[in-house]
């Protein structure tokens, strides 16, 4: 008798109040708000890493054969621009290809600039991309997918590559920043 009512008791929980509520169906407009949202943070998020890294090591590679701190960020700006770019269809002028190979954009005032630039471009062209196209196919071969899943990879591909410089601030001896996922 125990056992049932215990086993009562535990129906009961699942299929209370909680168990019954329903989801909320979110609208394109809600996507496309909590994708600014998400690259608002990452924005923040990355120029604490920017701003963690002195300036005389900017040049700081943790073995000879891999990018340097500022050519990581420097590819994630362009990665930002490329992918948000062909997800959204916007253009941007006055965003120089091929940067990480530059020796003029090495410095930290150009890193912080074109990181930010790329971040400010993801942003606003997300903000005018109409959120009943996030559903729509684009590109060709293997490398298509629906512009919302593009969005993502871009989203993707600026955490990851952040996300390898924690390294080279470790090895200056500095605690990277916290993570920050709200």
């Amino acid at each position: 008798m125990q056992k049932l009512a215990k086993t009562i008791a535990f129906f009961f929980l699942l299929t209370g109040p909680a168990a019954t509520a329903s989801a909320q169906v979110l609208s394109g407009e809600d996507i496309k708000t909590q994708l600014i949202k998400d690259w608002q943070r990452a924005k923040a998020y990355t120029q604490e890493y920017l701003d963690a890294m002195p300036a005389d090591k900017y040049s700081a590679k943790p073995v000879d054969s891999i990018r340097s701190f500022a050519q990581q960020m420097l590819h994630l700006a362009g990665g930002t621009v490329g992918l948000i770019g062909f997800a959204t269809g916007e253009k941007i002028s006055n965003f120089p290809r091929n940067m990480e190979t530059s020796a003029t954009a090495q410095t930290k005032d150009s890193v912080v600039y074109y990181v930010n630039q790329s971040y400010d471009f993801a942003i606003e062209s997300i903000r005018k991309l109409d959120p009943g196209k996030l559903g729509e196919v684009i590109g060709q071969g293997s490398r298509q997918g629906t512009r919302f899943a593009v969005i993502l990879k871009g989203f993707e591909h600026q955490t990851h590559h952040r996300g390898q410089t924690v390294i080279y601030i470790r090895l200056q001896g500095i605690r990277p920043p916290q993570e920050k996922l709200w």
